[in-house]
């Protein structure tokens, strides 16, 4: 499967990054949004929203793996879901910015030295 032509890593990192806006939602959304809802309520709500994220995850991983490690995979997973939920938490959960989200960052960017390293 091909996107618009793009290369393999940026077809895996647009996929990617749309299925953690969907993945982001899933987990968290309910906690906003359906609080005085039964958990089973927003169980629901969160496996569909969940199902979206699946059909762009399941795709994103088998076009990424063609030329990236599983490692690689992972690790690039890591950053874009820290890159969907520092704004998720800011603009829809409203919750203040934090400086551990930069020492966060900073860590993961290790990891993605040592992974992505030859």
């Amino acid at each position: 499967m091909n996107i618009l032509g793009l290369p393999v890593i940026w077809q895996t990192v647009l996929l990617l990054a749309a299925s953690n806006v969907f993945m982001t939602f899933a987990w968290y959304s309910h906690l906003r949004n359906l609080s005085s809802r039964a958990w089973w309520i927003a169980a629901l709500f969160s496996w569909g929203i969940a199902l979206f994220e699946y059909l762009l995850q399941v795709p994103a991983n088998r076009i990424g793996h063609t030329e990236l490690s599983l490692a690689q995979l992972k690790i690039l997973q890591e950053v874009i879901t820290l890159a969907v939920f520092v704004p998720f938490v800011v603009f829809y959960m409203q919750q203040p910015l934090k400086l551990d989200y930069l020492w966060a960052a900073l860590c993961i960017l290790g990891a993605v030295y040592f992974v992505f390293r030859s």
